[in-house]
């Protein structure tokens, strides 16, 4: 992972009152009821005034809870164990390493080259100019094996046992050749680099610089990229075109290693046919692997892409209108309900109808029968017309809805396969012109703007599987309308990028267009990028993520508002990722620790720190602060330091009010008791004895509060304190209105982040 500072030695803390201060008067943020947890309306220009739009922010909070809800139903899959069939040259669900920025452990690299065949004559003249300048890019076409080449260039340098660091794709040459922080003996790799922003694009004597520095290090850096990088003057002199291995002679080399799996001469003939046909390599080593498990039909099976086969086949019978717009509509629109679907599908229609009226030249010729009298699409039997329209390829699932209508299931239009869904894309896109694309880009915009959630989250799906192919035309007619538009569209543009990662090349192209909308372009395109860097795109790229939130933090009202929820969002996907949720906590610890004593920097640290403390679960009303100290180790420690840094400031009130919520949750389990003792300790560390001494008089109040008063809870705090028993204040006339918020108090289940 990118290295934070743990700032948990020799931190300045302000201090809180003393008992005895406790009539001085409250902090602005304990007065006449703070805002609603994650959702106050004081941005950090001027913390204590609302300043913004009512519109905008309702509009604004409506899009976070769709993105909430898609958060629920969607799972970041980009930490788990990668198989070697789909890792070995950087091919599969998981991330392949190197992928998200960190140290690659030798483990994860030998993973990531178990059937590793060195291409020629690439490889050397690539190991040749590493070993000579201490840099090298490696270009050529996406899925030619460029990832794993550099890992194995760094490692024929630097050992098997070297662990490797990779570096965010987003202005990582910049940071680097503007630094002194390259270490000794180091292996670096860029993945997919990008390019910078305009205003850091790297000079060739930065490069020059860099290089320089990596030589008296003896540290090498091994970049991947387009072919587009060698017309780049700063990089042209050190890039290497790089090329995949022979599929036959890679074939033959995994065999060699796996057990021996019998061939009659003509399967292996075959094989060796379709081996050859191949121009991925990870498809070759899945299909080695593949044949002494489960035999060569399986492995012809994967070889042959039946799938492949069956979209071709449909599309070189020059479909008709009526049967080609349901299959294009479909594809991005997979799994609605079908009465959804049709709706939809007669707007795409009707928006065709318009384009070909216009005089422009139609998107298919509709056959004779299909041109049927007026009146004749009602006595039409379309639903039945799917088992002749798209045989094999689509088919239909019933499905329960969401919320009210999850008990009841609908019958729902899907393709056989995912891979059906992205081939068809692939072909629409290959074979057809303006005269469908034009209609079909203003169909995909009216569902943006007016289609439910899940209809604009099949939306999103659809076009980042287009960008696969139209990664421009996605970006210009798309995505830079959608991420300035209302709600709706900018929800679908942040699904949308976030859903490119799924794609390992296309994972850092949308982290360098959020990036693009953050510079100077505009409220809504910051908002958006506030939204997009939740999700995949956050868990992916971490330190990118919340340095770029933490940027957005600093911003207006209404951008800095959405960056804190963004941050928020952050932690309550990272709850089952127990590495990626400390990483945040210590962020947040590090930003506070740099900052200084009342700046304005800190005091909006610490509104992000309070919120993050009363955020709940996606799932339910349960603080993530209950569900970190059960089940994440040593969050208790940051947890602590967060506390009290929160309850040193103007947003003490909701900071013990958030507390209580933590004990109310866990007071039923015993197994959080050393988790709690922990907390506990850790607070008092980061605290003077009048601190501590307040601190147990204002939770001895607040815990008082019908909402918290209930069995367990007051015994929980004593483990967490020790003792209840604080000094009294100097004033006793000073009541709990006084030392919590006069707002009405969340369930004792917990707050709920707005």
């Amino acid at each position: 992972m990118a290295d934070v500072t743990d700032p948990d030695d020799g931190l300045d803390v302000p201090p809180v009152p003393a008992p005895d201060q406790d009539a001085e008067p409250p902090a602005p943020d304990d007065i006449g009821g703070a805002p609603p947890s994650g959702g106050e309306g004081m941005g950090p220009d001027k913390p204590y005034e609302r300043r913004g739009e009512p519109d905008e922010r309702e509009e604004d909070d409506r899009g976070y809870d769709d993105l909430r809800r898609v958060h629920q139903l969607v799972s970041n899959n980009f930490y788990g164990v990668v198989d070697a069939s789909g890792a070995a040259f950087g091919f599969g669900a998981a991330a392949s390493p190197g992928l998200a920025p960190g140290t690659i452990e030798p483990a994860e690299a030998d993973r990531a080259l178990r059937f590793y065949l060195a291409p020629q004559p690439c490889f050397d003249e690539a190991l040749g100019q590493l070993r000579e300048d201490f840099l090298v890019v490696l270009t050529g076409q996406d899925n030619c094996g460029r990832g794993a080449g550099s890992l194995a260039l760094l490692r024929e340098i630097l050992g098997d046992g070297a662990k490797l660091r990779s570096l965010s794709p987003a202005n990582a040459l910049a940071d680097l050749a503007a630094s002194r922080d390259i270490k000794p003996g180091q292996g670096y790799v860029i993945l997919d680099y990008v390019g910078e922003l305009p205003d850091r694009a790297v000079q060739a004597y930065e490069v020059g610089r860099l290089r320089e520095e990596l030589r008296r290090k003896g540290s090498y850096l091994v970049l991947t990229a387009a072919d587009t990088t060698r017309r780049r003057l700063a990089l042209r002199d050190h890039c290497v075109p790089w090329c995949s291995p022979d599929p036959v002679e890679l074939f033959e080399h995994c065999r060699k290693t796996l057990p021996h799996a019998p061939l009659t001469p003509e399967t292996g003939r075959e094989l060796l046919e379709r081996v050859g046909e191949q121009r991925r390599p990870a498809d070759v080593v899945a299909a080695a692997l593949v044949l002494p498990q489960e035999g060569a039909e399986k492995a012809l099976d994967i070889l042959r892409d039946r799938y492949r086969e069956r979209v071709q086949e449909w599309f070189r019978q020059q479909p008709s209108a009526d049967d080609l717009l349901p299959l294009a509509a479909l594809a991005f629109l997979e799994g609605v309900p079908e009465r959804t679907f049709e709706k939809e599908c007669a707007a795409l229609a009707a928006h065709v109808r318009d384009w070909e009226q216009s005089g422009e030249r139609p998107a298919a010729e509709a056959d004779e029968e299909a041109r049927t009298p007026p009146g004749g699409a009602v006595a039409r039997q379309s639903r039945a017309r799917w088992k002749e329209r798209a045989a094999g390829l689509v088919t239909t699932e019933h499905r329960p809805g969401r919320g009210r209508d999850a008990g009841r299931s609908e019958r729902r239009l899907v393709f056989t396969s995912s891979r059906v869904r992205e081939l068809v894309i692939a072909e629409l896109h290959d074979l057809y012109g303006y005269g469908l694309w034009y209609p079909l880009r203003l169909w995909l915009g009216d569902l943006a703007l007016q289609g439910d959630l899940d209809t604009r989250t099949e939306v999103a799906r659809g076009v980042a599987l287009l960008a696969r192919h139209a990664l421009v035309e996605v970006d210009e007619h798309l995505l830079k309308v959608w991420s300035e538009g209302l709600t709706n569209q900018r929800v679908t543009a942040a699904l949308t990028l976030q859903f490119m990662c799924d794609v390992e090349h296309l994972a850092p192209q949308a982290l360098n267009i959020v990036w693009s909308w953050t510079d100077n372009r505009g409220q809504g395109r910051a908002v958006t990028a506030a939204m997009a860097l939740t999700g995949r795109l956050g868990s992916l790229y971490r330190l990118d993520a919340l340095k770029g939130l933490w940027f957005l933090a600093q911003r207006g009202e209404r951008i800095a508002f959405s960056a804190r929820r963004s941050l928020v969002l952050l932690l309550q996907s990272a709850e089952h990722e127990p590495e990626r949720a400390l990483f945040i906590l210590r962020y947040v610890r590090t930003v506070i620790a740099r900052t200084g004593t009342g700046s304005r920097e800190r005091s909006i640290a610490l509104h992000i720190t309070v919120q993050l403390l009363e955020a709940v679960r996606l799932e339910t009303a349960e603080p993530v602060t209950a569900a970190l100290l059960r089940t994440v180790p040593d969050s208790a420690r940051h947890l602590g330091s967060l506390w009290a840094d929160a309850l040193h400031s103007g947003n003490r009130s909701r900071a013990v009010g958030a507390l209580c919520r933590t004990l109310v949750q866990l007071r039923d389990d015993p197994s959080v008791t050393g988790a709690v003792h922990e907390l506990g300790e850790a607070m008092r560390g980061a605290m003077t004895d009048r601190q501590w001494a307040a601190l147990c008089h204002h939770l001895s109040l607040a815990l008082k509060h019908p909402d918290y008063a209930i069995p367990g809870a007051r015994q929980l705090a004593r483990v967490l304190l020790g003792s209840l028993r604080g000094r009294p204040p100097a004033n006793p006339r000073r009541t709990v209105a006084h030392l919590i918020s006069t707002a009405p108090f969340p369930s004792a289940e917990g707050g709920r982040s707005k």
